[in-house]
This record gives C-alpha cells, sequence and structure tokens, in this order.
C-alpha cells in the first residue's frame, strides 16, 4: 500500500472511530460516502435523503461534519449533499487549484457525478467564496444561495475588512509557517475556535480532537494555507464577475451575533440583487456548534419558500 493510500485509509479508521467523534454530531444512517472525482481534484462527499437537492459548503477550521445537525433536518424532504472542499477533510489534497473559481469546478463536478442540474447552495466562511464563484459562473444551477459569516474576496467592503487585526490569518502562510505549526495544529485551531467564538466552550472538547486530527493529517495544512493564499487570484476574479453583474437569484445572508452579523448583509447586497438578511442569535463565527438549532430554523423557511 502506498503512502498516500495508508494515509487516507488511516484518515478513513479515525472518521469512523465512535470514540474519535463522538462530539460531532454524526450523519443519519441515510446518508452514503462518495468519492468523486473533479478536474485534479477527488472530492469526498456524503449524499442522503430525496427531494430538490440542496448543497452544503463548509470552512476552514472544520469539515463537512460540521452540517450533520442541518442536513439530518433537510434530508426530510432533499437530497441532501455535502463536500469536504479540495485540500480539506478527507478530500485529496492536490498541489494547486485553491483558487475559489477552481473550486467551484470541483462542486460543478460533485452536482454533475450525481446526476444534479441545480440546487439550492448553503454555505459557510471559505464555503462562502466557493458558493459565490459557483453562483457566478453557473448562475442557472443556483436556484437560492445562503451565505453564513464570512466576506467575499474583492467584493464590497472586502479592502477595509482586512485592516481588522483579527484576520491576520489571511496573510499567514508558507513554508516556514508551516514549520511553526507542524505538530501544533490544535494550539492554532484552538486560535479560531476561541477568538471567533461567542462563547468558545461551545466548540466542545471532542469537536476539537475530531478537526485536529483531520488538519493534522500530510498536507493538509499546507491545503488550508493554499486556501487563503488565493486570495488575491480570487478578489480578481471575483470582480471580473461583478463587471458582468450582480446575482439575481434569491439570497439569505446570516451573520453570527457575535460577528459578522448585519455586515454579512452589507458584503451579499454588494454581490446580489435579492437579498434577505438575519442573525444567528447567541453566536459568534461557529454557528453550527454555538446555535445550531437557530441556525436550522433561519435557513429552512428560506428554502422551502416558493420561487
Amino acid at each position: 500500500m502506498t503512502y498516500r493510500l495508508l494515509a487516507f485509509a488511516l484518515a478513513s479508521l479515525l472518521v469512523a472511530e465512535p470514540s474519535f467523534a463522538k462530539g460531532v454530531p454524526p450523519y443519519p444512517a441515510g446518508f452514503r460516502i462518495q468519492e468523486i472525482q473533479a478536474p485534479g481534484a477527488r472530492i469526498h462527499v456524503r449524499v442522503g435523503g430525496k427531494g430538490p437537492a440542496v448543497v452544503l459548503l463548509h470552512g476552514y477550521g472544520e469539515t463537512g461534519d460540521m452540517w450533520s445537525p442541518m442536513a439530518a433536518d433537510l434530508m426530510r424532504d432533499h437530497m441532501v449533499i455535502v463536500p469536504d472542499l479540495r485540500g480539506l477533510g478527507l478530500s485529496s489534497r492536490p498541489a494547486g487549484g485553491y483558487d475559489k473559481k477552481t473550486q467551484a469546478g470541483d462542486v460543478a463536478a460533485v452536482m454533475d457525478s450525481l446526476h444534479v442540474e441545480k440546487a439550492d447552495v448553503v454555505a459557510h466562511d471559505i464555503g462562502n467564496m466557493v458558493a459565490y464563484a459557483f453562483a457566478a459562473q453557473h448562475p442557472e444551477r443556483v436556484t437560492r444561495l445562503v451565505l453564513i459569516d464570512a466576506p467575499l474576496p474583492g467584493v464590497g467592503p472586502w479592502e477595509e475588512l482586512l485592516k481588522d487585526p483579527l484576520l491576520w490569518h489571511f496573510r499567514f502562510g508558507g513554508p516556514d509557517m508551516e514549520r511553526l505549526v507542524k505538530g501544533r495544529e490544535r494550539i492554532y485551531l484552538d486560535r479560531f475556535w476561541n477568538e471567533f467564538s461567542a462563547t468558545p466552550a461551545k466548540f466542545d472538547e471532542a469537536s476539537r480532537v475530531h478537526y485536529a486530527r483531520l488538519y493534522a493529517l500530510p498536507g493538509a495544512m499546507h491545503s488550508g494555507f493554499s486556501q487563503f493564499a488565493a486570495f488575491d487570484q480570487d478578489a480578481r476574479d471575483n470582480q471580473e464577475s461583478l463587471k458582468k453583474g450582480k446575482l439575481t437569484m434569491p439570497v439569505l445572508a446570516l451573520g453570527g451575533h457575535k460577528s459578522f452579523g448585519p455586515m454579512m448583509a452589507v458584503v451579499a447586497r454588494a454581490a446580489a440583487t435579492n437579498v434577505e438578511e438575519g442573525i444567528v442569535p447567541d453566536s459568534g463565527h461557529w454557528i453550527m456548534e454555538e446555535n445550531p438549532d437557530a441556525t436550522v430554523k433561519l435557513v429552512r423557511p428560506f428554502l422551502d419558500r416558493p420561487l
């Protein structure tokens, strides 16, 4: 068995081990796992339920595992599709392709493989950036879009947001930074989970262990840094997309009460014409750990509303 296959097999065993993942709410038994080949990357995907399709896109510091409470609710009347972004979780970690326009191609490849023509898209953090790139390139394939608690490179108040000292990690990367965090992945990730939470204890210990082990897999931190290193290219791509016009599908912009709050709607309105806003109460950035019930209750009626 090659080293790469051994690492993947080990990761699969770790994720399946009950004592390892007990703090992360499990996906319902009706979900299956598929490994879908996109151009340049293999995408690890969870699929469950029947009905109109909805794609859930995670962000940095987590994987598609974050969405399990929402997936359990939506699978009652939706086909729920939850990929790990390229380079993160159990998806492959290629050398390149971390610009969000390329990752939008990963989403298209996943949908094509599952014979899904169009879908609602719900996204958080870096998932927002991939979701916007996908919606901008393929507006006919996105029926509704939910953007949760993260900016879009090059869109609206992006340059002002970059001045926030809390976002120093946007420029943190490269070989020396990787050496600094090697073997200390948990310390690095705790910074995100603590500083971006309204109540850090709600991001529980078992969940932290789960994600820290996934981000400590060979090449995972390099891939994570690559997501941020692509922001300048993402900004240029997004500005080119905006020259063609704003998104016109319904958009729900949700900010954590102690995080982006109403700023999420400011970002969304710079990119789309049909935006409604909401606030996830009693929550910072980590909406599915801090207040999953409220998050589902905000997203569900938006997806259920007739077009």
